[in-house]
């Protein structure tokens, strides 16, 4: 049986939203307030985490995205996603380009992702895709939450977690300084 984790790049109080800039949303781009020390460690923790997945699970906002930046991008990262199976939930997307992509039908997204888990081994990690991501820890589908914490407060935007039907426990399992200023932090989902 996988393990799914949900993998955010997060800012100190809370927001996932833009984090590039490439939106509307006015306080977006807050990614890029790193170091470019702090940006290579980052890079290195991420290609760490791409080489022990097993997959990707993605929403398709986010397939879109990764998909139009990381298809035809050289080195071992870039190479190491286009390898790894990926699965999109999405009603709409007909003709992924991005090779070794599956689309699952987001009718019943909780349906499709129980199957996932059941079937495959390792772990499926859930980059970005914030409805997605919400689903999964509302209806006990994430095994871990990891956020990369960058040192800013936003004061507005998305936060990665939102409303839920009731609490939802998690206990921190690893913590890690990556560079000089971001933090690495796995949490277990339970008790």
């Amino acid at each position: 049986m996988a393990k799914i984790i949900i993998s955010q790049n997060i800012t100190l109080d809370g927001v996932v939203q833009d984090p590039t800039g490439e939106g509307d949303f006015d306080r977006g781009g807050w990614f890029n307030g790193i170091s470019d020390a702090d940006r290579t460690a980052w890079a290195a923790a991420e290609y760490e985490e791409a080489l022990a997945a097993s997959a990707m699970l993605l929403g398709r906002r986010s397939y879109d995205y990764f998909a139009t930046r990381w298809a035809d991008r050289p080195g071992d990262w870039a190479d190491r996603l286009r390898e790894l199976p990926k699965y999109v939930i999405s009603t709409t997307l007909q003709d992924p380009q991005w090779p070794h992509t599956t689309v699952l039908p987001s009718g019943d997204a909780l349906t499709a992702t129980k199957e996932l888990k059941e079937t495959l081994n390792g772990e499926i990690v859930v980059y970005a895709s914030l409805p997605l991501a919400r689903t999964l820890i509302e209806n006990d589908l994430a095994d871990e939450v990891r956020l990369m914490v960058y040192p800013t407060v936003l004061g507005a935007g998305d936060r990665l977690f939102g409303e839920t039907s009731s609490a939802k426990p998690m206990r921190l399992v690893d913590a890690r300084t990556v560079g000089d200023s971001l933090a690495f932090l796995t949490y277990r989902l339970g008790a």
